[in-house]
């Protein structure tokens, strides 16, 4: 029998996963093992921040329109409480854009909200 060592498919396999390790520092660029782990960790750590994403962009809408509601003299909490009481369905970050964008715009939504 002859003995079978798998060394190109394994090279090949094994240059796959060292093409996505490339920036990575010492071995864990180009010893497999290291490579291997570091790229698992990698994915676990994109999972995790795009969560942490979501959270950020989240606060800095809510950050923002509450600046321009303390400029209207009001709080942010019973601008949203009078928003929910009316049916206004608009989400924090589209109601962000129109307070940055078009302030005058937003002085009306607000001024009719408050009623």
């Amino acid at each position: 029998m002859v003995r079978v060592k798998n060394g190109l498919q394994r090279q090949r396999r094994h240059k796959k996963l060292r093409v996505l390790a490339t920036g990575f520092r010492l071995g864990r660029k180009n010893v497999h093992k290291q490579v291997r782990l570091a790229l698992i960790k990698q994915g676990q750590h994109a999972f995790q921040n795009r969560k942490e994403k979501k959270r950020d962009f989240r606060k800095l809408w809510i950050e923002r329109l509450s600046a321009v509601i303390r400029e209207m003299w009001s709080k942010y909490s019973t601008f949203v409480n009078k928003m929910t009481q009316k049916n206004v369905i608009l989400d924090r970050k589209v109601l962000s854009n129109i307070a940055v964008a078009f302030p005058q715009v937003f002085e009306k939504m607000y001024k009719e909200i408050m009623k």
